[in-house]
């Protein structure tokens, strides 16, 4: 009955329409579509996004579950531990660091390193438990496996929660937030999953371009270790003397380079004509791989513990300090590196003779840093 009534109010509504049948029926179907778009349109474009993140979210939980695979096997193969390591494993995937209080801002970046050397310490000890024959070059290397399988999960989480919250509330301003960030968020997550391998083999990565500079610097000369976990070594350049700074590899490590900086600068009782670091940089759309650029500060990233102790420390003795940077983007940071991030090494090199020439007189000390993974690059 209900069909029949449709029906007739149908033909009568047609046959108001000009045109003949086919044009009647192309100008109904429109107008239906139009209110359909006018009351379920916002309705209609929710569950088209919520289909295209949850394809993501399948992404990202296979990327996950590969990063986990890949971190178990590199453990079983390197650690030869005598028990299955995959209930701890995922334990160490759901850690987590709380940030120090900062309502009383006063001594927070002592409070903050404070709680990175606890991380840090707990890390190294979960992963010598984890693998016992696997010396100190492969803790790190582990350790660094570990971190990025661990940053894969902590993303898909992140992303599952917020799905299944629009999910739920359906919600346009959190649907429409996570759709927005997806291509960012899957670019990253890809980024880990090709750092991975490099990690648990030992291979050089993009982040290292600045301890590869310094490498290539220190080649042929005596080093000696300074505080923490870094390497320096004497060389003459340019007739000045350059102390030559790296964290200590080939193990994936990044060191404290502050701490050594700062040692460095206390030897020589503050007179340092000038500090020149090296560091990768993100580069901008449209700008070239292994473009170097100069300019000043302090180029080190990270949480800013060292960057902190650094500029504390050249405040004190007035010391310029210039900066040598080489482009590249979030995924060749994580992977494994590029041969023009490679090549990249020798212009910087030459951009960091011209700053030593321009900048300093024959017979001054100078420091040159190279920040960075130092994962695959020895002294």
């Amino acid at each position: 009955m209900i069909i029949a009534v449709v029906w007739v109010v149908l033909q009568s509504w047609l046959l108001q329409i000009p045109g003949d049948l086919l044009s009647q029926i192309f100008s109904a179907v429109f107008i239906i579509m139009l209110f359909i778009s006018m009351f379920y349109g916002q309705r209609l474009q929710l569950h088209i996004w919520l289909k295209e993140i949850e394809g993501s979210l399948y992404k990202l939980k296979y990327i996950r579950d590969e990063g986990r695979r890949i971190a178990i096997d590199a453990i079983k193969e390197i650690g030869k531990p005598q028990a299955d390591p995959t209930p701890r494993v995922d334990r160490f995937l759901e850690y987590f660091t709380i940030s120090p209080q900062s309502l009383d801002p006063v001594g927070i970046v002592w409070k903050l390193e404070h709680i990175l050397d606890v991380r840090d310490e707990r890390f190294k000890d979960e992963v010598k438990l984890l693998a016992p024959s696997a010396d100190e070059t492969q803790v790190n290397n582990l350790e660094n496996t570990l971190e990025a399988a661990m940053a894969l999960n902590y993303i898909y989480k992140v992303i599952r929660h917020y799905f299944l919250l629009g999910k739920k509330t359906l919600s346009l301003y959190v649907i429409m937030q996570i759709q927005m960030i997806l291509p960012l968020v899957m670019r990253e997550a890809e980024a880990y999953a090709s750092a991975l391998k490099a990690f648990a083999y030992g291979q050089p990565i993009g982040d290292g371009v600045g301890a590869l500079v310094a490498a290539k610097l220190m080649h042929g000369y005596p080093i000696r270790k300074v505080p923490k976990d870094c390497v320096v070594a004497t060389v003459p350049i340019e007739g000045r003397t350059a102390y030559v700074i790296k964290a200590e590899g080939p193990g994936g490590n990044v060191g404290k380079p502050g701490d050594a900086i700062k040692a460095i600068i206390e030897e020589n009782e503050g007179k340092i004509a000038n500090i020149i670091m090296i560091d990768a940089a993100l580069k901008l759309e449209g700008e070239e791989i292994g473009d170097v650029a100069d300019g000043v500060g302090a180029a080190i990233g990270g949480p800013g513990v060292d960057q902190f102790k650094i500029e504390e420390t050249i405040l004190k003795y007035r010391i310029p300090i210039n900066a040598v940077i080489i482009k590249e983007d979030i995924g060749d940071a994580v992977s494994p590196m590029r041969r023009e991030i490679f090549e990249a090494a020798d212009k910087a090199i030459e951009r960091i003779k011209q700053l030593i020439l321009e900048r300093t007189k024959e017979g001054d000390k100078v420091i040159i840093c190279g920040v960075g993974n130092t994962i695959g690059i020895g002294q």
